[in-house]
Formats: structure tokens, C-alpha cells, sequence
């Protein structure tokens, strides 16, 4: 027999429901169609692509603004812009917000900033990943400095949480002013084509205070933000594809800077040869190749999920897997300025490298590098400074690092891509490497100046010289002889060697000395 569930049980089960669906249809039917023109999802349609179906558990669904200036007090919306909670990701807790641009455009009041800096705290406490979807119109201007201190509020947070979970955001709207400080903070920022933008100065404002006119696009869209700027790692084509994305992206991470790089089954074989590496390498040292070829012939199933791929070509990073085990990959692209090291490349290498040693990823780094990239503009522009935090990051770096030579390492750059100097690990080469000073021609130009002087067929003398030159210091063999290369290996077997160091060095165990932090040249 059933027991009769009682009048007033049903009466508030059904007032709950009452409330669900207020707090469900945020801003109202009609400002939601408005807002899904051009593809958006709303806020609550995001985490579900987002998050593993049924797995979303909203926390504070029915709070309200506080807020009575303005008529604020009559246009109070449960949630109040902002949906929080927690969820799964493969199979993997994660918190979330997202923003509702539906209700008062998303705006940032203190009652949004309370509920997004609860998960926040609810995530380091968790050890788990915090990822933002970002959809407002900036602070609520009716609140005034109540609403700047909730922006506040979160920035710390983003501070203190700073490689202890990493922390994603993905701008679906607009974001402007203080709002754009928050994802600048995070591990990875996310943006979406035609869509979003990010500035901290509209077009508005820099039409009345420079005269420069300049659209939304131009100024802070994906695009810009992806090529011109870096500040976007990936550019996505719709809201659907960015949060797909993320969910890749997750799958790379550990969960938070105690745990290991994560391990996933795998066919591939770790022993497999690829015999085309052998003749990978062009005969002449001045014709480019595409790394990201030699990358995916070697790391699983040939995926590589590259990341700031439109920013700093001449450098790539991103991650990938040997059997099975997430690393991240740094590499010169000599298809690009040769391979040159630039401020773009040095400051992008090097924030990618201590992301990765903050969540414990080893770093494989393959190199092929004639230097830092000359001129005026880039001295002036400050090279030194922004050069000195890729080596930087690597020395501090305590993560397995294992570093491949292809080609050229010269100079200062030998250096600075982890070099066995800058405590890395496995320093191998390939019989192609050339590492020197500089290249063959430079060389001989200084140190040969006098003899080619006094020679009666310059042209001959110097091309003699040069190939003495080639025949003593372009190849690995010196540095092999005195111990900064550990082994002179067969391309064709990259994959197995990258796969035997890995595994000889997942207990690594290397410390800092002991400071509350060092002084990265910023």
C-alpha cells in the first residue's frame, strides 16, 4: 500500500518547481531567442556540451542581488546571471560558471561574484579544474564599487589558485574592462569567431581619446586575440566546437598539482619504428621542414592538440601522448623565420613550460634553432628581458624534461632550449645536428678573417674553410664527447627512446632551493 504523500508536501514541491523553472528561464523567451541568433547557446545549454550528460549539480540557483538602487529591486532574476555548480568531464569532476547574457546582460554584481568565488573556493579545497564561461557586459554599473570589489574578489582567487587546479575560460560574449582581467589570470583562454571579444577599451572610447577607428572584431575578437596578441590560445568556430574543445583540452590535464599527467590506453605501440625519420631531415641546413610533421610521427596515434597555434609560429607547443602518458611538446618550426627565436616565441614557449611544471607534464622539447631573430625591433622591444623567461622557465622547470636536436642549435638559443646546462634530463641529437657557436659561414667570416685576407682566391679559401669548419663543429659529436648530449640516436627510433626516458624518469624527484619565489624577468 502506498503512503498518501500529504496536501502541503505537494504544495511545496510544487512552489520548488515553480522556482526552477523561474530560475531556468532566466532573462525570459524573448531575450533568449534574441541571444541564440547567430548559433549561441545560452548559458545552461553550454554546460550541457560542456559537462558529461546528468552530471551538472547547480549550487545557488534561487540567489538575488541585494541591490535596490535604480530600480534594481524589481528586476531580480534567480541566479541573478549567473549559473555555478559542479559537474563531470570524462568522467572527472569539475566546477563551473556561466555567465547568462540573457539577465542584465551578465553583469558582474556582488551577488555574481559571491556564487562564482564559492565554486572557486569549493574547487581548491577539491582539488579540481575551474573552467569559466564568460558571456557579460562587464560590471554592474548600479552597484557601483560593490560590483569592483567582486571582480577583486575573483582575481585573487585566480592568484592564489594559480598552479594548484588549472583554471580555463572561455569568453562566449562580450568581455571589456575589469572583466577581461579574470581570464587573463587563467591557465588558457578560450574565444569564439564573430562572437566574443575581449578589450579592455572598446572602439568607442579609443575613437574619442586616439581617433583611431577600429571595430569590435579587429580590436578584441578571436582572431586578433588568436594572431596579433596571444592572449587567445584557441579561436573556435562556435560555441558547440570551444566547449568540445575544453573537454580535449581536459583530457591532458591532471586535476590538480598533486596528481600525475594522466594515462590513457593506447594501440600504439611503444617500440614502433618510423622509418621515414631517417631521411626527415633536408640534406642542405637552409631548407625548412614542418616539425609538427616529425611531432605527430612520433607521439600516439599521431595527435597533437597544439595550443597558441596562430600566435608565434615559429615556435610550437601543445600536447600529446607516448604510450598513453600526457606530455607537453615544445618545438622550433623552421618553416617560420627559420625557427628563430623571437619575444613571441620566448614569451609563448615560456608560459606553456611552467604550466606544464605546475601540473607535473613532462616537457619533450625538439630543437632546431640558428639563434634569436636580429634587428632594432627586437632589441629595442627588449629580447634580452623576454628571451631570459624561456630559459627562465626551464631552469626553474623540475618535470621530466627530455630534449631532441634535429638540426641546428646555435648560440645563445643552445642555451636556452633546454639544454643539459638548464637540468635537462635526456638531452639527445640526431647525427643531422649541428651545435655551435653559430653557423659555419659566421664563424669562419670571424676567426678566419686574416687568413681569407691574405689568400689569392678569397672565394675558394673561405669555401675550404668552411668545410673544415662543417667537418669539426656541425654535427653532435663534440658536444656528445664532452657529455652535454647523452646519446647520439637514430631518427627512426625517436618514439622508443622518448617512450624508454619517460619511463626511467616518472619518479623523478628534483626541488628548488628553498624562497617564497624567484624574480622572473617580466
Amino acid at each position: 500500500m502506498e503512503t498518501e504523500i500529504p496536501s502541503t508536501t505537494l504544495q511545496k514541491v510544487a512552489e520548488l518547481e515553480k522556482r526552477n523553472e523561474a530560475a531556468f528561464i532566466g532573462g525570459g523567451s524573448d531575450r533568449i531567442a534574441k541571444h541564440k541568433q547567430g548559433g549561441r547557446l545560452t548559458a545552461r545549454e553550454r554546460l550541457d556540451v560542456l559537462l558529461d550528460p546528468g552530471s551538472f549539480v547547480e549550487i545557488d540557483r534561487f540567489v538575488t542581488h541585494r541591490c535596490t538602487n535604480f530600480g534594481m529591486d524589481e528586476q531580480k532574476v534567480p541566479g541573478d546571471g549567473v549559473v555555478t555548480g559542479y559537474g563531470r568531464v570524462n568522467g572527472k569532476i569539475v566546477y563551473v560558471y556561466s555567465q547568462d547574457f540573457t539577465v542584465i546582460g551578465g553583469s558582474m554584481s556582488r551577488t555574481q561574484a559571491n556564487k562564482i568565488v564559492k565554486i572557486m573556493d569549493m574547487a581548491v579545497k577539491n582539488g579540481a579544474p575551474i573552467i569559466g564561461l564568460n558571456d557579460s557586459g562587464g560590471a554592474r554599473i548600479q552597484e557601483g564599487v560593490e560590483a569592483l570589489g567582486g571582480y577583486a574578489d575573483i582575481f585573487l582567487r585566480n592568484v592564489l589558485t594559480s598552479g594548484v587546479v588549472p583554471q580555463i575560460s572561455a569568453i562566449m560574449g562580450p568581455c571589456a574592462g575589469g572583466a577581461v582581467y579574470s581570464p587573463s589570470l587563467t591557465d588558457f583562454i578560450f574565444m569564439v569567431k564573430n562572437t566574443s571579444y575581449m578589450f579592455v577599451t572598446g572602439p568607442e572610447v579609443i575613437k574619442s581619446v586616439t581617433h583611431e577607428e577600429v571595430s569590435k572584431e579587429d580590436l578584441g575578437g578571436a582572431t586578433a586575440h588568436a594572431t596579433k596578441s596571444g592572449v587567445a590560445h584557441f579561436a573556435t568556430e562556435d560555441d558547440r566546437n570551444c566547449l568540445l574543445m575544453i573537454r580535449e583540452l581536459l583530457n591532458f590535464l591532471p586535476s590538480n598539482n598533486l596528481d600525475d599527467a594522466p594515462i590513457l590506453p593506447t594501440k600504439d605501440r611503444p617500440d614502433r619504428v618510423e622509418e621515414s625519420l631517417n631521411s626527415f631531415i633536408p640534406d642542405s641546413p637552409k631548407k625548412p621542414y614542418d616539425m609538427i610533421q616529425l611531432i605527430t610521427k612520433v607521439v600516439d596515434e599521431g595527435y597533437f592538440l597544439e595550443v597558441h597555434k596562430a600566435y608565434a609560429q615559429n615556435i610550437v607547443v601543445g600536447f600529446a601522448r607516448l604510450n598513453g602518458r600526457s606530455v607537453g611538446i615544445v618545438a622550433n618550426q623552421p618553416q617560420v623565420l627559420a625557427g628563430c627565436l623571437n619575444i613571441e616565441a620566448s614569451v609563448k614557449a615560456a608560459r606553456f613550460i611552467r604550466f606544464c611544471d605546475a601540473f607535473n607534464i613532462p616537457v619533450v622539447t625538439f630543437v632546431d634553432v640558428p639563434g634569436f631573430l636580429p634587428g632594432t625591433d627586437q632589441e629595442w622591444n627588449g629580447i634580452i628581458t623576454h628571451g631570459a623567461k624561456l630559459m627562465y622557465a626551464y631552469a626553474e622547470a623540475t618535470v621530466p624534461k627530455i630534449t631532441i636536436i634535429t638540426r641546428k642549435d646555435y648560440g645563445g638559443a643552445y642555451c636556452v632550449m633546454s639544454s643539459k646546462h638548464l637540468r635537462g634530463d635526456i638531452n639527445m641529437a640526431y647525427p643531422t645536428a649541428e651545435i655551435a657557436v653559430m653557423g659555419a659561414e659566421g664563424a669562419v667570416n670571424i676567426i678566419s678573417r686574416a687568413a681569407i685576407a691574405k689568400a689569392k682566391d678569397q672565394p675558394a679559401e673561405r669555401a675550404r674553410l668552411t668545410k673544415d669548419y662543417e667537418a669539426k663543429f656541425a654535427n653532435p659529436y663534440v658536444a656528445a664527447e664532452i657529455g652535454y648530449v647523452d646519446e647520439v640516436i637514430e631518427p627512426a627510433t625517436t618514439r622508443k627512446r622518448l617512450i624508454d626516458s619517460l619511463e626511467m624518469l616518472k619518479n623523478k624527484r628534483d626541488t628548488n632551493p628553498p624562497k617564497k619565489h624567484g624574480n622572473i624577468p617580466l
